[in-house]
């Protein structure tokens, strides 16, 4: 019997494949509009629009507050398939593809 050197065979990067999510709601691309809206396109193709014009106006807004400004809100950008702006605010891209799917746009209260 040979021994055989158990390190390559059991590299992780021969044990676990590379993970390439595929769920139909990840966002692919995000483009802001005027008026607090963003076209978004999610990865299966489907398009639509996110309507956060009250939000971002509403006595509750919270974090979403910040928005409120044009240039914050014209830095949105896509990570890990979720909208996003910097300081850590992000939008669920799952109730948004469902939304969008359903109505076209989503709009945000």
């Amino acid at each position: 019997m040979c021994a055989k050197s158990a390190s390559q065979e059991n590299s992780p990067a021969s044990v676990t494949p590379m993970v390439h999510p595929r769920m139909p709601w990840r966002v692919a691309n995000v483009q802001p509009l005027n008026g607090y809206r963003l076209h978004v396109r999610f990865i299966d193709g489907l398009e639509g629009e996110v309507d956060m014009a009250a939000l971002v106006a509403s006595p509750g807004a919270g974090v979403f507050a910040a928005l409120a400004e044009p240039t914050k809100f014209a830095q949105a950008y896509v990570e890990y398939g979720a909208v996003t702006w910097p300081g850590e605010i992000d939008l669920a891209p799952d109730a948004m593809y469902q939304s969008i799917k359903q109505n076209g746009k989503w709009i945000l209260r």
